[in-house]
């Protein structure tokens, strides 16, 4: 997602991201999940090209593999969620890649190979410094000290590129998991948040709300990037919670979607989606999906102007709203629409609902499916 920085005088400032620093410069990572080792904070190096300079070793001494290949799942995520844009960001049963990783004899030593990709209709790179699940996997070995052993990836897109629904974040974090376990699983999962980064930036820019929540599972509130501060949002266990998913075929034009983000905003704009965006918050801790719904459909600043580019989508929102969804917005930039609700069978009606809008006024097949919260993150499997 796009960064957003406003100044709160007489208006709000949009800001457009400058890729080329967000690039070169990372500062300080603090995580609130304590690490195994006992310490709250880790440090990235402060650089001035991302890919030449490594990551800081978080473990004492090289690890020896301690298993020959592992296999490991990483779920698609829904970022923004309306007014939390670029700040929020949750993930979703059911969807994501899986990355296959073994030690390979073959490859040379602290370096990583990619034998193969399916899933991508050809359109990735298996150059492992071109490729997220290689550059994360990379990342890993560099937090692991990892220099006297290869290895070789096998990527399985489950995500279609281009979907709003975190590919690039899904196939990183599941690298970041499998290089990871072969060594002993040393990290842990706020540890590998920043493999998913050193990925995330090089792709697409310093942005965790993807990556965060695909590595740590449920809701993941990003307070803070510089330092990086991350909050895992609990949603009560006894609390159901459905994500109805509508991907048109259509994929959203990244430039247009930022290029019509506005430079200036209203104070009022700005005072709704920051109340919108802390009920929003509220409706996760209390497990309240009527209110998280409400919420979510609320933004007064973003999708009001990304929404006409996704055809048929307003109408799309309408359509979820009337058939019994709680809300209705665009997963991260789109094209993908997400509604919530309280129950499978409802969802199963308000996507048909949807799927058949986006037919009628967007003129675009579209699929559908109907998932949980995926609680548990990025795994082995």
């Amino acid at each position: 997602m796009e960064s957003f920085s406003a100044q709160t005088k007489n208006h709000c400032l949009y800001k457009e991201p400058n890729l080329s620093l967000i690039n070169s410069c990372y500062g300080l990572g603090r995580f609130r999940n304590k690490s195994s080792r006992g310490h709250l904070s880790h440090v990235v190096n402060v650089r001035c090209n991302v890919q030449q300079v490594s990551l800081k070793q978080v473990i004492q001494f090289e690890p020896t593999p301690v298993l020959q290949s592992v296999k490991a799942f990483a779920p698609a995520t829904i970022a923004n969620l309306g007014p939390g844009f670029d700040f929020l960001g949750c993930a979703v049963e059911g969807l994501g890649d899986h990355v296959s990783a073994e030690v390979n004899e073959d490859v040379e030593p602290g370096k990583i190979l990619i034998s193969f990709i399916d899933g991508d209709n050809n359109r990735l790179s298996l150059n492992p410094m071109k490729n997220c699940a290689g550059i994360a996997a990379k990342a890993t070995m560099e937090l692991l000290g990892v220099r006297s052993v290869g290895l070789s990836l096998a990527l399985h897109k489950g995500l279609p590129l281009g979907s709003g629904l975190g590919s690039s974040a899904a196939s990183a974090a599941a690298a970041a998991v499998a290089v990871n376990a072969l060594f002993g699983s040393k990290l842990t999962k706020s540890d590998l948040v920043l493999a998913g980064l050193e990925s995330e930036a090089a792709v697409s820019g310093y942005h965790a709300d993807n990556v965060a929540p695909s590595l740590m599972g449920g809701f993941v509130l990003v307070r803070s990037y510089s330092p990086l501060d991350l909050i895992p949002l609990p949603f009560p266990s006894e609390k159901e919670l459905f994500f109805v998913l509508v991907t048109p075929a259509f994929e959203a034009p990244t430039k247009e979607m930022r290029a019509v983000l506005p430079k200036n905003i209203t104070m009022k704009d700005h005072i709704q989606n920051c109340s919108q965006a802390a009920a929003l918050v509220a409706a996760i801790l209390q497990g309240d999906a009527c209110l998280l719904g409400a919420s979510l459909s609320s933004d007064s600043i973003v999708e009001p102007k990304r929404g006409p580019l996704i055809p048929g989508m307003m109408a799309v929102k309408a359509a979820a709203l009337e058939t019994g969804a709680f809300g209705c917005t665009i997963s991260g930039a789109g094209p993908t629409a997400v509604a919530i609700t309280d129950t499978a069978e409802k969802g199963k009606a308000i996507a048909v609902a949807m799927v058949d809008m986006f037919q009628k006024k967007g003129l675009l097949e579209a699929t559908a499916s109907v998932q949980k919260l995926d609680r548990t993150g990025a795994r082995v499997v």
